[in-house]
């Protein structure tokens, strides 16, 4: 299968490009810089240099490929409808990378909620997510062609591409490494599903390889609190002392998207489809462990 991947040289679609290519598909890859074309020929990545604001090029390669997936901005919105237009009518799949966030609530840390969502139970959105809830609609809903969102909760693990870290864990490793002590969002008993990487690269192969698939997909192999992870990253990195910052703080330090949503607010979810369909068995079952036993300590 020849396959077109947005977000290449990023962390999640560096991962799957060169997933998809040892699997024995042949990866074209959307990326800005050119300097970074050898590194990703070295993955199997025949690099496509350009942005996500080159419509033109953008509906050429989806129209030239067997399969498009967006690994890039899950936000950006002339993106999708280049890549729409260059499938229109192709009955091809477009592959779309959602996030979790979309049902996060903002609790600054200090709220455990009950509410957990499958891909049966209607979504709760905020205001500030209501964008990107209508994009994913938005491909799911196109005729002509085979729409699929994987909405990923907190990724862990480390990249196999160009990019090695995520955006969650990272931040509060960064953080710890930098203060001596690890920073969480009020009193952190909020809770994320969370995912390996290596488990969201086989649920993308088989969302590609099978030709059904069709539709909304969470993408979850376990949860854990924000203070449970801070308990961990400090045992692992030998630091003594968790910091409870206030929202106002975080936002300082962090800024409004990351310290509200992706650090502060429950997100909780279950990925009953890719179990239940596709037959999807995630082999990681705790970021928690993940840190204790495998996350690289910070230089």
């Amino acid at each position: 299968m020849h396959i077109f991947i947005t977000g290449a040289t990023g962390y999640i679609g560096g991962t799957v490009g060169r997933h998809l290519a040892a699997a024995g598909h042949v990866i074209r890859g959307l990326a800005r810089d050119p300097a970074k074309s050898d590194a990703l020929r070295a993955i199997g990545i025949e690099p496509v240099i350009g942005t996500l604001d080159d419509s033109a090029l953008l509906a050429a390669e989806a129209a030239r490929a067997d399969a498009v997936i967006n690994c890039a901005s899950s936000d950006h919105r002339p993106a999708i409808e280049a890549l729409i237009a260059g499938l229109a009518g192709s009955g091809k799949i477009l592959l779309h990378t959602s996030g979790s966030s979309q049902v996060g609530d903002a609790v600054a840390g200090n709220v455990l909620t009950g509410q957990i969502f499958d891909e049966s139970t209607p979504l709760v959105v905020g205001a500030e997510k209501w964008a990107r809830y209508e994009l994913d609609q938005r491909i799911l809903a196109t005729p002509g062609m085979r729409g699929v969102v994987v909405c990923n909760t907190l990724i862990y693990g480390h990249g196999k591409g160009l990019q090695p870290d995520s955006v969650q864990i990272p931040a509060l490793v960064a953080q710890a490494r930098d203060s001596g002590a690890v920073r969480i969002v009020g009193r952190g008993v909020n809770r994320w599903s969370t995912v390996h990487l290596d488990d969201v690269c086989a649920l993308y192969q088989l969302v590609l390889e099978r030709p059904d698939t069709q539709g909304f997909y969470f993408a979850e192999n376990g949860e854990s609190s924000y203070a449970e992870m801070a308990e961990a990253i400090a045992r692992r990195m030998r630091i003594e002392r968790i910091e409870h910052l206030s929202e106002e703080e975080a936002i300082a330090l962090w800024g409004l998207n990351k310290a509200r949503y992706s650090l502060g607010s429950n997100s909780r979810v279950r990925a009953l489809r890719a179990r239940r369909e596709l037959g999807w068995q995630p082999r990681h079952a705790s970021a928690v462990a993940w840190i204790a036993n495998e996350m690289a300590l910070p230089g």
